[in-house]
């Protein structure tokens, strides 16, 4: 959407080039605004049939998809289409973060990372296709948008009828464990749920701080590459999105299959410890490719980035059943969404402040550099935990992986 928005809103009257670069920013801080609600949706799910309040989010979820066909080319259109990719994200989150908790009613322990691999797998397949139609049709006609998105939209609403007919284990003992439990092991909005449930566990809130740097790296990457694209490679749609969104989505279901496997057999300390460089590898490339105008560098670093997202996904769905015990499950991956919320509602416009800064000394490449630091950074912290995690397994007679 960012590169859609980059395209075809260039030249419209009283929308300047810097305030089509912050719009594209907000584009890839929605998610964040988003993940900032997950507390607010996990509480009202609370003592509810998680099922049917999941396809509840799912259709209205489509209905913004469709509602962006009705978006004119104009500067308040621009800013109604970051609205409603807001608010989409805005119900996603709740999917996210509550459709864990289905998961690991539903599946073992030792299938869950496979289980949810496939389910990634599906999705990114679909969302490939989605970014390839959208990149053909608007190098036809930016007018073909009244088509495709309500024709994907079409597409959310079979699949959220499909989603109804899930059978929830254990729904009522759920229900009642969630109605009974003390009020400190909720989640809710109060950002005092973040600090409490840190404070108590110190393995989590040192995982949550790599994470944090880590991460903070990984969100400055998406907005940028979409700005570079049309102002220093002067790309069609379909090259755009290419590189934004299609060739990551292709390569994710190669790698899904192997980070499932080794998760599966892992905590998710470990497991961040390997994968995270992946990240610090596609920061590079990207890095070469602006600077030095390599242009099939950056079908590489999408490719990697692919690599990256593929492992990400799993652990970043999975990664706090680590830590959390079965009642506070959706309290522990409301902290972790919340968090991520708080860093993607700023490292998206730290990157496209970065990038207009250095942009103009000759250097467009410069954010990627700061986000390679701060990959370096957060899978170093990584493999810090990881030999701690070791340690204090040693000190207690136990094993790990």
């Amino acid at each position: 959407m960012g590169v859609v928005l980059k395209k075809g809103f260039s030249g419209v009257g009283g929308l300047g080039e810097s305030s089509i670069d912050y719009a594209v920013g907000a584009i890839a801080a929605s998610t964040a605004i988003g993940n900032l609600t997950s507390g607010f949706w996990v509480a009202l799910s609370a003592g509810r049939r998680k099922v049917p309040f999941l396809t509840g989010l799912m259709l209205a979820t489509t209905l913004c998809v469709a509602a962006m066909a009705l978006v004119p080319r104009t500067a308040a259109g621009a800013w109604t289409l970051v609205g409603l990719v807001v608010l989409g994200w805005i119900f996603w989150s709740g999917v996210v973060t509550i459709r864990t908790t289905v998961w690991r009613a539903n599946y073992p322990d030792a299938d869950r990372a496979t289980v949810a691999g496939r389910i990634a797998t599906v999705q990114v397949l679909v969302m490939a296709f989605a970014g390839l139609a959208i990149g053909q049709a608007l190098d036809l006609s930016m007018d073909l948008t009244k088509i495709v998105f309500p024709l994907l939209a079409c597409f959310g609403v079979v699949g959220a009828i499909v989603y109804s007919r899930v059978r929830l284990r254990g729904q009522s003992r759920l229900a009642r464990s969630e109605r009974g439990g003390i009020a400190s092991e909720r989640a809710s909005m109060n950002p005092l749920m973040v600090v409490r449930v840190l404070s108590e566990d110190r393995r989590y809130a040192g995982y949550m701080a790599c994470m944090m740097v880590f991460g903070f790296g990984n969100l400055m990457i998406g907005p940028t590459v979409a700005i570079i694209l049309e102002d220093e490679f002067a790309t069609n749609y379909l090259v755009a999105i290419l590189v934004t969104s299609v060739i990551p989505l292709v390569i994710m279901p190669l790698a899904i299959p192997i980070w499932a496997r080794l998760l599966g057999r892992m905590h998710v300390i470990s497991f961040r410890a390997m994968h995270s460089w992946a990240f610090v590898c596609a920061s590079l490339f990207f890095l070469l490719a602006v600077e030095f105008k390599l242009l099939p560098l950056l079908f590489v670093a999408a490719a990697t980035l692919g690599i990256g997202f593929a492992g990400g996904m799993l652990a970043w769905n999975l990664g706090h059943q680590s830590f959390a015990p079965p009642h506070r499950d959706a309290q522990y991956m409301s902290v972790h969404v919340m968090l991520t919320g708080i860093r993607g509602l700023i490292a998206p416009f730290v990157g496209v402040w970065i990038y207009t800064t250095f942009a103009a000394m000759g250097h467009p490449g410069f954010t990627f550099a700061i986000s390679l630091a701060l990959n370096i950074a957060g899978a170093l912290g990584f493999l810090h935990l990881r030999r701690r995690l070791i340690r204090d397994a040693m000190r207690n007679g136990a094993e790990v992986s």
